[in-house]
């Protein structure tokens, strides 16, 4: 279960993420509110998922996820660049996190 919750953490880092993003430096009102909201959320979830996993492993997924997802959002949403280096930045990102995984058994 703490790996659910971590994962649902780091969504919600990539929607305060965008949310930011779409704020225009905090000049609008609902985006703003939905980061506050989001930071609110993915802390909270992490905190509750740091009760049982190691903290170096939980905190970077949770950043590995935000990082990439924030990404993908990017491309995908935003138009911004998918150059390949970018890509093979998130590829080993994302390695990183599957090797966490597995070092926690």
């Amino acid at each position: 279960m703490p790996w659910i919750i971590l994962a649902i953490a780091g969504l919600f880092e990539v929607v305060w993420a965008y949310a930011m993003k779409q704020s225009h430096g905090f000049t609008r009102l609902w985006p703003s509110v939905i980061t506050f909201a989001g930071m609110f959320i993915s802390f909270g979830l992490l905190s509750l998922a740091m009760r049982s996993l190691p903290l170096g492993t939980a905190y970077t997924v949770w950043t590995g996820i935000g990082a990439v997802g924030a990404f993908v959002l990017g491309v995908l949403i935003l138009g911004e660049s998918a150059h390949p280096m970018r890509i093979g930045a998130a590829v080993l990102i994302v390695s990183g996190l599957v090797l966490m995984k597995l070092s926690d058994g």
